[in-house]
């Protein structure tokens, strides 16, 4: 890479409207060997940005200490000595700028296509990486880079991810080991808070898909109101060369206008037959669901082995991609029928078959609402019990939703602990209760996850598919603002699965 010096950083924030007031006290010509906003990543040459709403002086200090030589701030901090320092109208649309320059605007040397909606963003992200991975093994070329709800892997590092969309300037790290690695596709999640706080800012996606939309992440901290959250979403549109419009989905009018700004837009439907992708046909058979795919080129028949019918979705979205980017159709078919993504549908029964459990992230109103549709139509003479919980101090709306749509849909409820945050657990499972208990369906609050899920299980005195939604295969809570490490709920699943076999079975 082109390694800059301090000045070409100082033009491009200038060229791009946002510094304010900037002393380099004589460094214009010093190298910058290192960026980043963690003070403990920080080492000889780092320029160090200032970044977010509780941060400290006392970071900037031990990055200064470390070896950073340069800050850049919306505010200027009495350090000491001569500092230099860039300062800046919005820290968020500088970090892209200053991301971009360091990593040498790797977004230009890779495919990127990204997701973004309410509900099935990672299985859309795992189908469209399992039919591009199909397709390079083909050719003898490197895999597809994806970062997830899930994880991230950009052919350097592989990791269980924090956030949907990392900060911008961990994006463009990720685009830069993919590009470094070989990789022709990158696929990224593009969360609404990533669309609305600029991480993913200067990256053109060759395919920008909106899947769906429904009211979620309204809290202080994240989406004042719907609107707010739904027009965040839609800037997927302002930075993709195609957009991709799935006519089913609530408010469809509004992303198609949106992505009328795109240079094509490529749309999806299994209710509208004049779609661009059309999916029709829709069954289950055995443990496979099969559906036909219409397109102007193609009239196929496809499976996937994912439980859930309201997976064909995310399949069809994963075929525009596909057809987009000039993909023939038999990798669309092999990589859609092995596409897995970890946490998401998984199901374990007991060898009686009488105890069915399925791990799902599912964790919004319209996830849970997919879900439960999805399970009464393929389970039909089971019941049904839910075990799930609400994070601490955002999205606060899904207490009500979440509440409600398991008193509707469930036979028997579990409330558990899930990522509170510096809120207090038991608190938040009598909040969400408030709103079951209308439905007068049993429920029950257990303050361990594990035990929880145990109990469910346990519980299962007749014919019953035991949800259990939020995790997935994730190894840690957020709990008093520190990840503490668990067991995944699929590591609960299987051992109670286990247990229950060895009780009943033997």
């Amino acid at each position: 890479m082109n390694i800059y010096t301090l000045s070409k950083y100082v033009d491009a924030l200038e060229q791009a409207g946002l510094v304010k007031d900037v002393n380099l006290y004589g460094s214009e010509d010093v190298r910058v060997e290192n960026v980043t906003f963690n003070s403990k990543e920080s080492s000889d040459g780092t320029l160090f940005i200032c970044k977010g709403a509780a941060f400290k002086g006392e970071y900037l200090m031990q990055a200064l200490d470390a070896g950073a030589f340069v800050y850049v701030s919306e505010i200027q901090y009495e350090v000491g000595g001569d500092v230099p320092h860039i300062i800046v109208s919005d820290i968020r649309k500088a970090m892209p700028v200053i991301a971009a320059l360091y990593y040498n605007e790797p977004q230009k040397d890779i495919k990127i296509a990204s997701v973004t909606g309410t509900k099935g963003k990672s299985t859309t992200s795992y189908y469209i990486k399992a039919i591009i991975d199909d397709y390079m093994a083909a050719q003898g070329h490197i895999d597809c880079g994806i970062t997830s709800t899930i994880d991230t892997y950009d052919g350097v590092v592989r990791l269980e991810s924090h956030n949907t969309t990392p900060e911008s300037v961990e994006v463009y790290k990720h685009l830069r080991n993919a590009v470094n690695s070989g990789m022709e596709y990158m696929v990224m999640e593009s969360s609404s808070q990533a669309l609305k706080y600029h991480r993913v800012d200067g990256v053109t996606f060759d395919v920008g898909i909106m899947l769906n939309i429904s009211e979620d992440h309204i809290s202080p901290i994240e989406h004042q109101d719907f609107e707010d959250y739904f027009s965040s979403k839609l800037k997927i549109y302002d930075q993709s060369r195609v957009g991709v419009v799935n006519l089913d989905a609530q408010f469809f009018e509004r992303s198609l206008k949106a992505a009328a700004k795109c240079e094509k837009v490529i749309t999806f439907s299994q209710e509208k037959p004049e779609a661009d992708i059309y999916g029709y046909n829709v069954r289950k058979v055995g443990h496979e669901i099969i559906f036909n795919v219409r397109s102007h080129s193609f009239d196929e028949e496809f499976k996937i082995t994912m439980p859930g019918l309201f997976n064909v979705e995310n399949a069809l979205a994963a075929i525009c991609t596909a057809y987009e980017f000039g993909i023939p159709v038999e990798y669309m078919k092999s990589g859609l029928y092995r596409a897995r993504s970890k946490g998401r549908m998984e199901a374990y029964a007991t060898k009686d078959g009488k105890v069915i459990v399925i791990v799902d992230y599912a964790h919004n109103k319209l996830s849970f609402e997919k879900l439960f549709e999805s399970t009464k139509k393929e389970y039909p003479d089971y019941k049904i019990s839910v075990v799930f919980g609400c994070p601490g101090r955002k999205a606060l709306i899904r207490r009500h939703d979440l509440g409600v749509s398991a008193g509707e849909h469930a036979d028997r409820i579990y409330i558990v602990p899930e990522d509170p945050a510096t809120e207090d657990p038991f608190a938040i499972a009598e909040e969400v209760a408030e709103y079951i208990k209308p439905f007068n369906k049993p429920y029950v609050i257990i303050n361990d996850r594990g035990e929880g899920l145990k109990k469910a299980v346990e519980d299962a005195k007749e014919k019953t598919v035991v949800l259990i939604t939020g995790k997935g295969n994730e190894t840690r809570q957020f709990i008093q603002g520190v990840y503490v490490d668990c067991p995944s709920d699929i590591d609960y699943a299987i051992k109670f699965v286990d247990e229950y076999n060895m009780k009943y079975c033997n």
